[in-house]
């Protein structure tokens, strides 16, 4: 797996998060003991004024230090070519909290899914409330009807943050007392739906079911990413995956890659040598470093299939000679 180089840039966010002066040198080992250090845990207390401020309650990932409630648009009737497909295949948002490595801050990152009209409002109320836009984005082609992504983040104490990042929300769809309730259960699930074992052999992870579909989520442990003093992992937005939709032998596939940009084109090329389509590359954050791009692609037919595609396309993350350019 690539390894990655300390940079000048990451000895600065070491020593802002310090707390020390940026004009006096930072010895190496001295900013990479910091980048190692263990991630403050998300209190009870925390959780709790999350969990207010959203009328919601999320859930807590120890080894990650995350705290993440799920945002999904059951207001929406997708379809993809005509159609219909679940909202557990990709339309669901969600926003995720973790403290910088110090505990003296935290960040709020979100990806919320919109229709075209409802972009620029939310942008205005993120603003309006302290917080910035990350990115903005589709993730899919076809789909009906059109959808756009929004990253929004920011940093503060986790209260602040949950109290701004609700009031940001509060007058759109995606705030969860907006939202229909779910609809029950369906009777046929992922695991009926899919060969499970033959998917995982394939991708060689373990998926799993969500409603009627099977979804991959797979970090990236051989990199250390840091954003503004915060350690980026798998459920705060640094994360490959695939989910599946439809049945075993015609299925929907669409996710994302999370790549160094060195790694970009490989992928791109392995992806469409799978018949696996490209359907938009960019960013996901700000301040990241390295700096990462995400990839998201589409595809349809036999899962086994599909999956072959996904896992190739995996397979290229983290080699040092990627070939062509280099970054």
């Amino acid at each position: 797996m690539e390894k990655h180089k300390f940079t000048r840039r990451q000895a600065l966010q070491a020593t802002a998060v310090l707390g020390t002066t940026l004009l006096l040198p930072l010895q190496k080992s001295q900013a990479t003991s910091l980048l190692m250090a263990k991630t403050p845990a998300i209190t009870a207390d925390e959780m709790a004024a999350i969990d207010a401020a959203l009328g919601k309650k999320g859930s807590y990932k120890d080894a990650e230090s995350v705290y993440t409630t799920p945002l999904p648009r059951n207001d929406l009737k997708m379809k993809i070519k005509g159609e219909p497909v679940p909202i557990p295949f990709g339309f669901g948002g969600w926003v995720s909290f973790k403290k910088t490595v110090d505990g003296k801050s935290a960040m709020v990152m979100s990806d919320t899914v919109l229709q075209m009209d409802e972009v620029n409002p939310l942008i205005s109320a993120a603003h309006a409330n302290g917080l910035e836009i990350a990115a903005i984005h589709n993730h899919f082609f076809y789909e009906e009807p059109r959808i756009f992504y929004m990253h929004i983040h920011g940093m503060g104490t986790v209260e602040e943050l949950a109290k701004k990042y609700a009031n940001t929300i509060r007058d759109s769809k995606i705030f969860p007392a907006n939202q229909p309730a779910p609809s029950a259960p369906p009777a046929i699930t992922g695991k009926e739906n899919f060969d499970l074992p033959a998917l995982d052999a394939i991708v060689k992870y373990t998926g799993t079911v969500n409603g009627p579909t099977y979804k991959y989520t797979i970090g990236r442990s051989d990199l250390k990413v840091m954003a503004m003093g915060v350690e980026m992992t798998t459920n705060i937005g640094l994360n490959t995956w695939a989910s599946f939709a439809g049945k075993q032998d015609d299925a929907h596939i669409a996710g994302d890659i999370a790549m160094l940009q060195s790694e970009v084109n490989s992928v791109i090329k392995t992806l469409r040598q799978h018949n696996l389509e490209v359907v938009a590359v960019h960013n996901h954050m700000l301040g990241d470093d390295p700096h990462m791009i995400f990839l998201h692609y589409y595809g349809r037919g036999n899962a086994a299939t599909l999956a072959q595609g996904f896992r190739a396309a995996m397979d290229v993350l983290g080699k040092k000679d990627m070939g062509g350019m280099k970054m």
